[in-house]
This record gives C-alpha cells, sequence and structure tokens, in this order.
C-alpha cells in the first residue's frame, strides 16, 4: 500500500472499525419512532421506507444517484431516459411524503441534466420555493464545453408552514469598500483580520469546499457533500431536538451535521461500508463539533481561516470566562 502524505486526513475504515456493524440497524417489521431516531439503517431504500413511521420527520434531505452512470462502492447506478430518471424520482418521493411533517422541508440534489425531471417529480407533490446553487471549485475541464463546476439543491416545503431561520445561515463577507456615516462603520464590523458584514444567504453559494485530502471530514465516497453545505440546509429549515432524514445517507454527513447542531436524525443506505463509515464519524462527532467554515454563529467565505480562527479564540474566551 502507498505511504499517505503526513497532512493527508482523509478518513477510511480498518478492522477494528467493525465493531460499528453492532450500532447499524435493518427494520423487519413498522417501527416506532424512538426505535430509529439516531440511527443509521443498512437497508434497501423502499424496504426501509416501508417500516417507518407517519409524519415523522421534519426535514427531508434526498441525495439520491443522478442520472450518470456511476460506481458508489458494492453498488452501481446506470444512466437513463430524462423520462426515466423523473419516473423513478416519482417513486421515491411517493414513499417518502408519508413520513413528513406537515411543515417539512425538503431539500433534493442534483445537477444540471436532471433539473427538469427534479422540478416536475417535486411539483406533483410539494410546494417548490426555490433552487439554489453551489459552486463546486473541482471540476474536469472540457475541450468542446463549459466546464462543469456547479451543483443543484432544490428546496420545497409540504405547505405554507414551515421553517427558515435565516438569521442562522448568514455569511460573513469582507467588505472591500467600507461605507461610513458620521464616522461610524455602516452595517460593517472592524476587526484585526479586516472589515466584514454579515449578509442574508442567496440561491448562489460561492463558499462552499469540496471534501479534499487534508481535511478531517474527507472520506473516499465518491460523491460526498461538505459538511459546510448540510450545515446551511439544517440551520435554516429545522430546529434543535427536530428530525433529519437523510435516506441515501452515503458516508453520513447528514447524520453527522444533525448530530453536530443538535438535532435528531435518521439515516438509509444500501451499502455496508458506507453505513460503517457514517457510524465512525457519528463517534467522532461525539467530541468535535467543529464544522468547516462555519464559526461563532455565522459561515465564512473561503479562504477567510485567518478570521474564522480568531473568532473561534474569541468565542472560547467568552465561555471560558461564563
Amino acid at each position: 500500500m502507498t505511504a499517505r502524505a503526513p497532512r493527508n486526513r482523509t478518513l477510511t475504515l480498518t478492522s477494528r472499525d467493525r465493531l460499528y456493524r453492532a450500532n447499524l440497524l435493518t427494520l423487519h417489521s413498522p417501527a416506532m419512532l424512538p426505535d430509529v431516531l439516531n440511527k443509521t439503517i443498512y437497508q434497501e431504500f423502499f424496504s426501509a421506507c416501508a417500516f417507518l413511521p407517519n409524519a415523522f420527520a421534519d426535514l427531508l434531505v434526498l441525495d439520491p444517484p443522478y442520472n450518470l452512470t456511476k460506481q458508489f462502492g458494492a453498488t452501481a447506478f446506470k444512466a437513463m431516459s430524462n423520462e426515466a430518471y423523473e419516473a423513478l424520482l416519482d417513486s421515491w418521493l411517493s414513499a417518502l411524503e408519508r413520513l413528513l411533517k406537515p411543515n417539512a422541508s425538503i431539500y433534493v440534489c442534483g445537477d444540471w441534466r436532471s433539473a427538469s425531471a427534479i422540478q416536475r417529480a417535486l411539483e406533483r407533490r410539494f410546494m417548490v420555493r426555490n433552487r439554489l446553487t453551489w459552486e463546486r471549485e473541482k471540476g474536469r475541464g472540457a475541450k468542446q464545453n463549459w466546464k462543469n463546476c456547479a451543483e443543484d439543491i432544490w428546496f420545497a416545503t409540504v405547505s405554507d408552514n414551515y421553517t427558515f431561520n435565516i438569521n442562522a445561515v448568514k455569511l460573513r463577507r469582507r467588505v472591500l469598500a467600507p461605507y461610513r456615516r458620521h464616522g461610524a462603520p455602516k452595517d460593517w464590523m472592524e476587526s484585526d483580520e479586516g472589515n466584514f458584514r454579515d449578509t442574508h444567504p442567496s440561491n448562489i453559494w460561492t463558499d462552499i469546499s469540496v471534501p479534499f485530502w487534508s481535511m478531517p471530514e474527507n472520506t473516499r465516497h465518491p460523491t460526498q457533500k461538505p459538511e459546510k453545505l448540510l450545515a446551511k440546509l439544517i440551520l435554516a429549515s429545522s430546529n434543535e431536538h427536530d428530525v433529519v432524514l437523510d435516506p441515501f445517507l452515503g458516508s453520513g454527513t447528514t447524520s453527522v451535521v444533525a448530530k453536530k447542531l443538535g438535532r435528531r436524525f435518521v439515516g438509509i443506505d444500501i451499502d455496508e461500508q458506507h453505513c460503517l463509515l457514517a457510524e465512525k464519524r457519528l463517534a467522532l462527532a461525539e467530541t468535535d463539533k467543529s464544522i468547516q467554515g462555519f464559526s461563532d454563529g455565522v459561515f465564512w467565505e473561503r479562504n477567510s481561516l485567518g478570521a474564522q480562527k480568531k473568532s473561534r479564540r474569541l468565542s472560547r474566551q467568552r465561555m471560558s470566562i461564563k
């Protein structure tokens, strides 16, 4: 085996991590909510959904296989026509609709190829509110096309009664041309690290870093979502102790971030290795609640780590004074 670079912090499974198998749940009969809360369910999607209780989820994060031919560990997905993919999406949403509370919110991840299919499938059952686009700063170049470095997240709700915590998801941006009124900063803050303003979030996100080898959250899952991205969705559309459901859990990011932010969770995945990886990350989250890019109650622009570190120090100092 090739030796890892000294700063490579990619999380992998070892033989000792087999102990996490005892944490995994497989359902064989209808379950009560306490039976599945804060659990990783190792099971096929439809089989697991059939045994879950009615109307228990406050927030659904749906990150299914995109309509691409791709290998996901022990399972594979094969690209199909847009019409067939839309029908598949509809079958997933049909199984999930029963599990959602009347005031629940839904986020569905996808790429440009499946945008129309996702919108149509959502509109059949829910109220579509917005489409978020987040920049993936990685991406392969193309000689006869534009480089694909963005993905979408569709935002929908079950009804007009839903949670949206705008103040929990503000973005702290650098102020390059600070404006003063009577000599004092107007709508921005001065600090030793620079000038910053807390801004309302838009539906274009350029502050997300895709996990890479030197980040402690990084795994070998081929389509892992960043913790910072999930933190925005969870903080905006749920409250503490709410239940977050992710039926295509992958390496566990949704459950891990829900735990770090004081929510309860239910995660489902068909791949045992991914379920074990999720459980390992959940165990690590017992002692490490940090989320890269989120500190002191705000999200930070990419490459503003210096100010972020200072904010963490000040936050720890305030806690020690209390």
